[in-house]
């Protein structure tokens, strides 16, 4: 199974069960039904949220621990200067 395939089916499982939870099919044990109506609408924007703010934090720690990885650094480096040079050959000032 693919990701792709395997993430479309854990997405739709759980699609499924947001849709019956929110339609009240499947009852939600140990809370209160005002604590379940104003829960469960907005449960997929709280998701949204939390994945932004993961996706942001593991950019920002990418970022933050870059230098850390010195063999990188120098690859990353010499691949800038080499292209500073090509384009300067090609006559783009680059500063």
């Amino acid at each position: 199974m693919t990701r792709a395939t395997q993430f479309a089916t854990y997405g739709a499982v759980a699609a499924i069960a947001y849709i019956l939870l929110w339609l009240d099919i499947i009852p939600v044990p140990f809370l209160d039904a005002t604590v379940k109506d104003e829960l469960i609408p907005v449960l997929p924007w709280w998701l949204v949220v939390a994945f932004g703010a993961y996706s942001l934090s593991s950019l920002g720690y990418g970022l933050y621990t870059f230098n850390d990885v010195p063999a990188a650094y120098e690859e990353l480096m010499s691949e800038i200067s080499q292209a500073k040079s090509d384009l300067q050959t090609k006559g783009v000032s680059v500063d």
